[in-house]
């Protein structure tokens, strides 16, 4: 009984910078999310050095390019154990994005971004029915990534970047003290006992490199195509606990300690057609994988022996994921364009280890959006609004720390973009 729920202790609590990895960021320029994405074979700007840096060869002169997305997510639970309802707290993030691209000359461009790739935030109240599962989980990366790009003539494009990836984690949850005082044999008159606040916080770097082509049909079609390497992060955080007065028994056996674990973050491909359909309209069709199945398991290390264990393995089998879309440009006048998108993408989690900490679902995401140009100023400002398919949680995970938290989870997320450039 001790090792069984040893085990739910540290998965729940180093599991997360691993878990949180199954949310992608995607909003990565307002241009792109009005298109809901599907920009992977026409040029957006400087952004398209993240969708396709390829598309690096179609920007004459000097870019600049700065952007954000307010993120706004309204996650709900209702349980089966009680048919009551639970909302998350107010969940309000900002990832920015930053480009600088060059031409170098008629056949070389270069270029430097810094942006988000991966991300989540999800909080829950303290006394919720699945705070000995996850309370706070916040994860956030930051990448670095130059890249260079070649056209081989005017119809075929190449390109490659180097990614340098800062991962930094934040993974909270209460602890049942009175299920670890009965599970170490307590003295005589040791009762119920409040919770036990438990946090892992640490950070880690990776680097891996990613790819892109652009092949231009004719003058109406392009094709294109991104790849995304493995980056593996080597995670070393502490591990602390809030050991209430009332619980102070329990607070020589829950020692602080340092720990590490190693994540690995998913290879990605993107595939993109485009249509000139007028001189005036834009269509562009495409679809995204993501290699969630590297995510099979978790080892995590300690500095000291926690509960007479120093290592754990824990067994995670997500799957990959496909996303289809599509999205249009309306260039009203040399000024002013209109822009619309929707994309429909899976998720990576298997009912099997589907918990609160990543409340995954499949979603749609619907977007719209307007493109300003003035002069050698430009303003792209975007909105979506994805909405995730009710999902319900029915297993064992949490069983062994007394509440499993089944029952129906569902969220919807709003998102507004604003990205502002300028070239020379």
């Amino acid at each position: 009984m001790k090792n069984i729920y040893l085990a739910i202790l540290l998965s729940l609590c180093m599991a997360g910078p691993l878990h949180a990895s199954g949310f992608g960021v995607f909003t990565q320029g307002a241009k792109g999310l009005a298109q809901s994405n599907a920009v992977t074979a026409h040029v957006t700007g400087p952004s398209s050095l993240y969708f396709n840096p390829a598309l690096l060869t179609d920007l004459q002169g000097t870019w600049f390019e700065a952007g954000t997305t307010l993120v706004v997510a309204d996650r709900t639970f209702r349980s089966d154990a009680t048919g009551l309802g639970e909302e998350s707290a107010d969940s309000l993030k900002t990832p920015s994005s930053f480009y600088f691209t060059t031409q170098l000359n008629d056949q070389v461009s270069a270029g430097l971004g810094i942006y988000f790739p991966f991300g989540l935030s999800t909080e829950w109240d303290k006394d919720w029915e699945g705070r000995y599962i996850a309370t706070t989980s916040d994860v956030a990366t930051t990448n670095i990534n130059p890249v260079v790009a070649y056209r081989y003539n005017d119809r075929f494009s190449i390109a490659v970047g180097l990614d340098i990836l800062y991962l930094d984690a934040e993974l909270a949850r209460q602890l049942n003290s009175t299920l670890i005082g009965v599970l170490i044999n307590p003295p005589e008159g040791l009762g119920m006992l409040p919770d036990v606040g438990q946090e892992f916080s640490g950070d880690g770097w990776g680097v891996g490199y990613n790819l892109g082509m652009i092949y231009r049909i004719n003058e109406e079609l392009s094709f294109g195509a991104t790849f995304r390497s493995h980056i593996d992060v080597e995670v070393d955080g502490e591990l602390g606990f809030q050991v209430p007065l009332d619980a102070a028994p329990l607070a020589a056996l829950l020692p602080d300690t340092g720990g590490s674990a190693d994540v690995r973050l998913p290879r990605q491909a993107s595939f993109g057609l485009a249509w000139q359909a007028s001189d005036q309209l834009l269509i562009e069709c495409g679809t995204r994988w993501e290699d969630w199945s590297s995510t099979e398991e978790l080892r995590t290390d300690f500095d000291q022996p926690l509960l007479g264990q120093s290592a754990d393995l824990i067994p995670r089998d997500w799957e990959d994921t496909w996303a289809v879309n599509i999205g249009a440009e309306y260039q009203l006048d040399n000024r002013i364009s209109l822009m619309a998108g929707y994309l429909y993408s899976d998720n990576p989690v298997p009912d099997s280890t589907f918990d609160p900490t990543v409340p995954d679902s499949d979603a749609h995401l619907f977007t719209i959006g307007t493109g300003l140009t003035l002069g050698d100023w430009t303003l792209d400002l975007a909105y979506g609004f994805e909405h995730h398919r009710d999902r319900s949680k029915n297993n064992q995970i949490g069983v062994s720390t007394g509440m499993t938290a089944n029952g129906e989870y569902q969220a919807d997320i709003h998102l507004l973009a604003a990205s502002i450039g300028y070239h020379f």
